[in-house]
């Protein structure tokens, strides 16, 4: 074995003995909190059933369009949209967003936003996107 094998192998070794000792050390997840429901049931409201209000705070839609989603200097409001969007446009956009690039109204925002990209949601339920496509065209 060449010098060079044996670092590799050293290295390779210190490595597997690294990632080892992070999988026994590693702290689980703490788990969703469950509140008690009426008659002392339990209940828990996962993200999959969720309303369009809470969706867009759990997926931190306010830290950039602002607590009330009237727009920041980080990201444009989401009030009015109905004008711009119907809610399979909306649900496709959020789903993907980078694949809207033209017109005049994505230039705009790119200019006022240059620091700022909007996240892709493609790998959300279709159906919690859908309950945010319908809570921002009430807005």
């Amino acid at each position: 074995m060449t010098n060079a094998q044996k670092w590799v192998a050293a290295f390779l070794g210190f490595f597997l003995i690294l990632f080892l000792l992070g999988r026994i050390t590693r702290k689980e997840e703490p788990t969703m909190p469950s509140t008690m429901g009426q008659m002392g049931q339990q209940t828990t409201q996962t993200t999959s059933d969720a309303d369009g209000q809470t969706l867009t705070k759990q997926l931190g839609c306010i830290s950039c369009h602002g607590e009330n989603l009237q727009g920041t200097q980080m990201a444009p409001a989401l009030e009015n949209i109905s004008k711009n969007w119907t809610r399979d446009g909306l649900i496709n956009y959020l789903r993907n967003p980078s694949s809207y690039s033209g017109g005049a109204r994505f230039d705009e925002y790119r200019e006022k936003y240059k620091s700022t990209i909007m996240p892709s949601y493609g790998n959300r339920d279709v159906k919690e996107l859908g309950r945010i496509a319908e809570f921002l065209l009430t807005k």
